[in-house]
């Protein structure tokens, strides 16, 4: 079962925004809440997809303890560094029920530029709220 898609930064905080029961989830490792920063929203979660150890055994539990229950149609709005791994969570929410599930498009920095560094592209670049830990 697909995932509902994806949305650019701009459109993930416009659904935050329109919709009160939509929870932006980041998915991003503890190590990158800490040294990059985080998406600032009064609802959003922080739950590793992958830990130092591996994939996140308990990704599905930790997210219904965001408050998610499968099957109650809240829109979950996935992000990561660059986009890819709030693929695969919006992918294994959607199985497990929870959603419409989405990934933002570029994630949190995006992709690699030309010059090497990211952060020419996703929410931080788009100007959307966050802040250091």
């Amino acid at each position: 079962m697909p995932y509902a898609g994806d949305l650019t930064p701009q459109q993930a905080w416009e659904l935050l925004a329109s919709d009160e029961s939509a929870l932006l989830v980041d998915v991003r490792t503890d190590g990158e809440w800490r040294t990059i920063g985080v998406p600032v929203h009064d609802r959003a979660s922080f739950v590793e997809w992958v830990t130092p150890a591996g994939p996140n055994p308990n990704f599905l539990d930790q997210l219904a303890e965001s408050g998610l229950e499968p099957g109650d149609e809240r829109p979950v709005i996935f992000l990561c560094r660059s986009g890819v791994r709030s693929v695969a969570a919006a992918h294994a929410a959607t199985a497990a029920g929870f959603g419409p599930s989405y990934n933002v498009l570029h994630g949190f920095e995006g992709d690699v530029g030309p010059d090497g560094q990211r952060g020419h592209e996703g929410w931080q670049a788009d100007g959307l709220p966050w802040r250091n830990l």
